[in-house]
């Protein structure tokens, strides 16, 4: 079983990769393979809603986002970490997130999801819902910890006396592996859940 996880800040040994770095650990020492990829000092412009993805699978501008996808497809579950800034994650990961999802046509149903969110104050729970939503909408559980998953400091050496955060991180590690687990064990003794893909509400007539 394997875990990817993005390191949404430009700082690539910051806060947010010291929190991801516990939750990796914990992790590996669980059994689960994890791979960390860092996104927020890449230059990721927005989607453009050209439609290209829909013919050609893949996003049309070839960049990190078409390399991570490719991880998240062979991944059983993706955890997203952000800094806040001013309230909200960092806009680049922001733009990454809306093309990976949008351009990939892979079913995420099942894979599970987590978003870690350091800021050195405040914001934090806002950033936080706004990373949720992205598992949400594609059928992927989000796992949960022993408190929201954030962390807090200016620098990695502070978040290493957010003692409570660093636990925070562990607890959210070990509920991903037990859960990956189980649902590793439920598909292969009875398949993934049923998905109605009937319905789409547009309120146009047809006329």
């Amino acid at each position: 079983m394997k875990v990817l996880l993005i390191n949404g800040s430009p700082h690539p040994k910051g806060c947010t990769w010291r929190a991801l770095d516990e939750v990796m650990r914990a992790l590996n020492e669980e059994g689960i393979e994890t791979k960390l990829i860092q996104v927020g000092n890449q230059v990721v412009r927005g989607c453009i809603a050209c439609g290209t993805c829909i013919k050609k699978g893949s996003c049309v501008f070839d960049d990190i986002v078409n390399e991570a996808a490719i991880e998240f497809e062979d991944s059983d579950a993706l955890i997203v970490g952000s800094p806040v800034y001013y309230g909200s994650p960092n806009g680049t990961l922001l733009s990454f997130l809306d093309r990976l999802f949008y351009s990939t046509s892979f079913s995420k149903q099942m894979k599970l999801g987590a978003a870690v969110v350091s800021a050195r104050r405040g914001g934090n729970t806002a950033s936080f819902d706004v990373l949720n939503k992205y598992f949400t909408i594609s059928s992927m559980p989000v796992v949960s910890s022993t408190y929201w998953n954030q962390v807090h400091g200016f620098t990695a050496d502070d978040v290493e006396k957010d003692e409570e955060g660093l636990q925070v991180m562990r607890n959210l590690a070990h509920n991903m592996a037990f859960l990956l687990k189980a649902i590793k064990a439920q598909k292969e003794a009875e398949g993934l859940p049923e998905l109605e893909r009937k319905y789409s509400t547009h309120f146009h007539t047809g006329k």
